[in-house]
C-alpha cells in the first residue's frame, strides 16, 4: 500500500482536491489543508523531507511582498466608487437617447456602456448591478424581450473580465510570470471584438425578430432641440472635427518622434482630440455660442470624464509612464474626483467601498496562500511532471493541448470562480504551454476569454445571480438563464477565433521579465601613497599546475606589512 501511495501521490492529491472542492469546503482552506495533509503524509512515508515545509513562510511573505497584486485593491476601489458616482446612470441615459431612434437602441447603449464601464471599473458586479437597476426596467417598459434584455445586461457586465483593467488579467499575468501591461495590450483587441460580436447579435435580432428589440417612441426622446430636431448633425460635425484634430496631431507627433510606438502616437492623439472637444463644449456653454446642439453637448460632458479616466489608467500604462499598480492608484484617485464632481462622495460611500475592497482583497490573498501551500507539496511529489506528461501525451500536439485545456476550464467554470481557476489550474498548465512553445501572453488572454464564461454559465454564473438580485419580479430566473445562452455561445466562438487566428492577440514590444543580475564588487579605496589593488590572472604558462586563477586584491603596501 505504501509503495502504491508513493508511486501515485500526485494523482491521488489532485483527486482529493477535487473531492474537497465538490464538497463545498471553502476553496482557500481546501487548498491549504490538502497541501499540508499530503505534505505530512509524504514526510511520514519517507517521500519528502521535513525541511520542505520550512519553505512555507518564505512563500507567504513572497505573496505579501508582490507589488503586482496591489493593483487588485486599487482597481476594485475605483470600480466601487464609480458604481455609486452616478456615472453609469448618466452614460446609459445619454447613450440610450443617442441610439433611441434605432431598433435595439437601448440594447446597443447597454453594450457600449458595458464596455466603457469595463474599461473604467474592471469589476463585473458593479457593471451588472448598475445596468440591471437602470436599463432593465426601461427595456421592459418599451417592449423588449425579457430573455434578450437579461442576456445583454449580464453579458455586457462580463466584459469587465477581458477589457483592461481586468482583475482576471492581473492575476493571469502574475501566475504566468508575464507583464501586466503586455497582458492588457494583448487583451484590448479581443475585448473590442467581443463587444462588436454582442452588438452584431442585437443587430441580427433587430432584423429577424424586430418585435423583440423595438426603438424608443418619440415621447421618450427628451434630448431634442427647441425646433424638434434631434441635433445629431451637430454631434457628427463635432466627431468629424475631433477625428481631424487627432489625425493632424498624429501626423505631427509621428514626424517629430519617428521612434515613437504606434500605441503611444494613438493615445496621445486621441487625448488631444478629447481635450479639444471638451474645451470647445465648455466655451460653447459659458459663452452661449450655440455651436453645439443639446445632444452633442450632453454627449461630450457625459463621455469625456470616463474617457479621461481610461486615459489616466490605461493610457499611462500603455505608454509606459506608469506601472499597472501606479495606474490603479491614479484611477482610484480619479474615481474619487469624479464622485466629488457629481456630489456623490460621502463618508458612508468611502466606508462601503473600503469595506468591499478589503473583503475582496483578503479573499484573493487567502486563495493565493492556499494555492501556494498546495503547489509546494504538489511539485515536491512531482505533480507538475505528472501534469506535463499527461498533457503533452495528448493526441494532436499543441492543438490537442489547447482544446483539452479550454474544455477543462470551460467545464470547471460551471462550479469554480475565475480566481479559483487562475490560482489552481493556471500554475499547472502554464509551464506545459511554455514548453510546447506557446506564447504565454497569448495563452493568458485565451484563458481569460474562456474564464469569462464562468460568470455567464447557468446555473452558477455570478453575473446571473447579480442580475437576479436587482431584476423585477416579472423577469423569471429561467428568462435570465435562457437569455445568457446565446452570449455564452458567442464567447465560445471568440475562443475558437483566437485559436484559429492567433494574430488577434498581439503585442508589438513585450516587456522582458527576466531578471538581469549585475555582479558588482566594491573595492575600498587605497590608502594615500598605496597602489590600487590588482586583479592578477596568471597566464597559461605560469599556471603549470592547472589550478584555477586567483584574484589577488593585495597591494604593495599590504605585502610590505
Amino acid at each position: 500500500m505504501e509503495q502504491f501511495l508513493i508511486a501515485n501521490m500526485a494523482p491521488i492529491m489532485f483527486g482529493a482536491l477535487v473531492v474537497f472542492l465538490l464538497s463545498g469546503f471553502p476553496v482557500a482552506f481546501a487548498l491549504a489543508a490538502n497541501g499540508l495533509f499530503f505534505g505530512l503524509m509524504g514526510i511520514e512515508l519517507g517521500l519528502l523531507k521535513p525541511e520542505l515545509l520550512q519553505a512555507l513562510p518564505n512563500r507567504i511573505f513572497g505573496i505579501m511582498a508582490n507589488d503586482t497584486l496591489l493593483a487588485i485593491p486599487f482597481f476594485t476601489f475605483m470600480g466601487l466608487i464609480l458604481e455609486r458616482s452616478g456615472m453609469a446612470e448618466d452614460l446609459l441615459d445619454t447613450i440610450g437617447q443617442l441610439f433611441g431612434p434605432v431598433r435595439g437602441g437601448v440594447a446597443y447603449a447597454v453594450i457600449f456602456v458595458g464596455a466603457l464601464l469595463a474599461a473604467t471599473t474592471g469589476v463585473v458586479a458593479a457593471s451588472v448591478i448598475s445596468m440591471g437597476l437602470i436599463s432593465l426596467p426601461v427595456m421592459l417598459r418599451y417592449g423588449y424581450d425579457k430573455k434578450l434584455a437579461s442576456g445583454v445586461i449580464a453579458a455586457s457586465g462580463t466584459l469587465a473580465q477581458i477589457i483592461p483593467p481586468s482583475l482576471v488579467l492581473i492575476v493571469m499575468a502574475d501566475q504566468l510570470g508575464r507583464s501586466v501591461g503586455d497582458m492588457y495590450k494583448a487583451a484590448f483587441t479581443p475585448g473590442l471584438l467581443l463587444t462588436a460580436m454582442y452588438a452584431g447579435y442585437v443587430l441580427a435580432m433587430s432584423i429577424f425578430k424586430p418585435h423583440s428589440v423595438p426603438a424608443l417612441p418619440p415621447e421618450a426622446r427628451n434630448l431634442k432641440e427647441p425646433n424638434g430636431k434631434s441635433g445629431i448633425v451637430s454631434l457628427l460635425a463635432l466627431i468629424a472635427a475631433a477625428v481631424a484634430t487627432s489625425y493632424a496631431f498624429a501626423m505631427y507627433y509621428g514626424s517629430t518622434h519617428p521612434k515613437a510606438a504606434d500605441d503611444e502616437v494613438g493615445i496621445y492623439s486621441a487625448a488631444v482630440a478629447i481635450i479639444g472637444a471638451f474645451v470647445l463644449a465648455v466655451i460653447n456653454r459659458q459663452l452661449k455660442l450655440g455651436l453645439l446642439s443639446r445632444m452633442a453637448e450632453k454627449v461630450v460632458f457625459v463621455l469625456i470624464p470616463p474617457l479621461a479616466l481610461i486615459f489616466l489608467v490605461l493610457g499611462t500604462i500603455f505608454v509606459g509612464i506608469a506601472t499597472p499598480t501606479e495606474g490603479g492608484g491614479m484611477g482610484a484617485f480619479g474615481a474619487l474626483v469624479l464622485a466629488m464632481m457629481n456630489r456623490r462622495l460621502s463618508w458612508s460611500l468611502m466606508k462601503q467601498a473600503m469595506d468591499s475592497t478589503t473583503r475582496l482583497s483578503c479573499f484573493v490573498v487567502f486563495i493565493l496562500i492556499g494555492s501556494s501551500v498546495f503547489g509546494l507539496t504538489f511539485r515536491a511529489v512531482n505533480g507538475d511532471l505528472w501534469v506535463e506528461h499527461l498533457l503533452t501525451s495528448l493526441p494532436g500536439g499543441t492543438m490537442g493541448f489547447l482544446i483539452v485545456v479550454n474544455l477543462l476550464f470551460f467545464g470547471l467554470a460551471f462550479f469554480l470562480d475565475f480566481f479559483e481557476l487562475a490560482f489552481i489550474l493556471v500554475p499547472l498548465v502554464g509551464p506545459v504551454a511554455d514548453k510546447l512553445g506557446i506564447d504565454l501572453i497569448w495563452f493568458g488572454v485565451l484563458l481569460g476569454v474562456n474564464m469569462q464564461t464562468s460568470f455567464m454559465h447557468p446555473p452558477f454564473g455570478f453575473a446571473l445571480f447579480y442580475l437576479r438580485s436587482v431584476a423585477p419580479k416579472e423577469v423569471t430566473t429561467s428568462d435570465i438563464y435562457w437569455g445568457a445562452v446565446p452570449f455564452v455561445l458567442i464567447q465560445v466562438i471568440m475562443v475558437g477565433l483566437i485559436i484559429g487566428f492567433p494574430d488577434i492577440v498581439t503585442v508589438a514590444e513585450k516587456t522582458d521579465m527576466k531578471e538581469q543580475i549585475e555582479l558588482k564588487i566594491d573595492i575600498p579605496a587605497p590608502d594615500q601613497g598605496g597602489e590600487a589593488p590588482q586583479l592578477n590572472f596568471p597566464s597559461e604558462g605560469e599556471n603549470k599546475d592547472g589550478e584555477a586563477p586567483q584574484l589577488n586584491f593585495s597591494t604593495d603596501s599590504d605585502q610590505k606589512k
